[in-house]
């Protein structure tokens, strides 16, 4: 079973109010059915290929208008071969499409009527069944984050927006296929999503997977950082004692201040230390605290003394070459 089946199931297995049945059962007829006409009545056709769905549109549709229905399961003619349950609602259709806001004076509607998601509870749920009716979320185990609600209009997609927004959910809106995607890549904000539709198992699931991803990310970057802090360390000590052997071949250390030379042959002693590591050995042999500043500055003054030296010598050589040339 899929992650998105996981959360479809769970929602539809949620009781609700009344007005929220109403709220819920709009959204899934605005998105599932197709209204026909036969024998001179309107018959509407509600098809879905979750067999829990189909269930809670059957229980609702029964509650709330006590109507006469035809339930038939089809098999898809494809490579998968999934079912279809098919709800062909014969009485009350008028009456369920004005009271669900979806059929007015003026026709059908993109978008039920703000009043009858007017409610908090009643926009959750319409959330929720806008989300079983053509929603899907990517797998916590996936590495990208991806939710999404598919509808056929773009005013449709934009009354959904409004209402994620409504509940802090920032989303975007995409054309694909000739649907109208409204859909959400944040990882934070699709676990609001899932506890916004009461989905608070699939959310469980979801959170658990993502910090523990979240924290060995974190831990690799981590080990990273330090890895790339400790070749730097290695780099920087490596050249240190370059510059430090030279002015000893030179005779140079014989005649620099003591503080230098202190530092010289402690960093000759502990090729490999880093700053925090010379500081303390630096107290222990002198006896005298020095900070990692100051540690940092006489090791720099040795090296651009080092650097000064291959300069001049660079240039002596240049010219004396240049005398052999004339």
């Amino acid at each position: 079973m899929s992650f998105t089946t996981e959360v479809k199931s769970e929602i539809a297995a949620n009781e609700l109010k009344e007005c929220c049945q109403k709220a819920q059962l709009s959204a899934l007829i605005k998105m599932c059915s197709t209204l026909t006409f036969s024998s001179l009545k309107m018959v509407l056709v509600i098809k879905t290929e979750n067999a829990t769905i189909a269930k809670r549109t059957l229980k609702m549709l029964k509650d709330q208008f006590d109507v006469e229905t035809e339930l038939s399961v089809l098999r898809k003619m494809n490579l998968k071969k999934n079912y279809i349950y098919q709800i062909r609602v014969l009485s009350h259709v008028k009456e369920i499409l004005d009271e669900l806001g979806i059929l007015t004076d003026k026709g059908l509607q993109d978008h039920p009527a703000y009043l009858l998601v007017k409610k908090d509870c009643c926009a959750r749920a319409y959330l929720a069944g806008a989300f079983m009716a053509g929603g899907s979320v990517n797998a916590p185990t996936k590495a990208n984050y991806h939710m999404e609600i598919a509808c056929l209009e773009e005013s449709h997609a934009v009354f959904i927006q409004k209402l994620m927004q409504r509940f802090d959910l920032p989303s975007k809106i995409i054309e694909r296929r000739k649907h109208q995607v409204v859909y959400c890549k944040q990882a934070d904000k699709i676990a609001d999503f899932l506890r916004c539709i009461a989905a608070s198992e699939a959310l469980m699931k979801f959170e658990d997977i993502r910090i523990t991803r979240d924290f060995r990310n974190n831990l690799t970057r981590l080990d990273n950082c330090e890895l790339a802090n400790e070749v730097k360390t290695i780099a920087a000590a490596t050249k240190q004692v370059e510059d430090i052997l030279m002015l000893q071949e030179l005779g140079m250390l014989d005649h620099i201040n003591e503080k230098f030379k202190e530092v010289a042959y402690l960093r000759l002693n502990c090729p490999e230390a880093s700053l925090n590591e010379l500081t303390e050995a630096y107290e222990e042999e002198t006896g005298v605290t020095i900070s990692k500043s100051g540690m940092k500055h006489r090791l720099k003054k040795l090296t651009d003394l080092a650097e000064d030296i291959r300069k001049r010598q660079a240039e002596r050589a240049s010219m004396n070459d240049s005398e052999k040339g004339v």
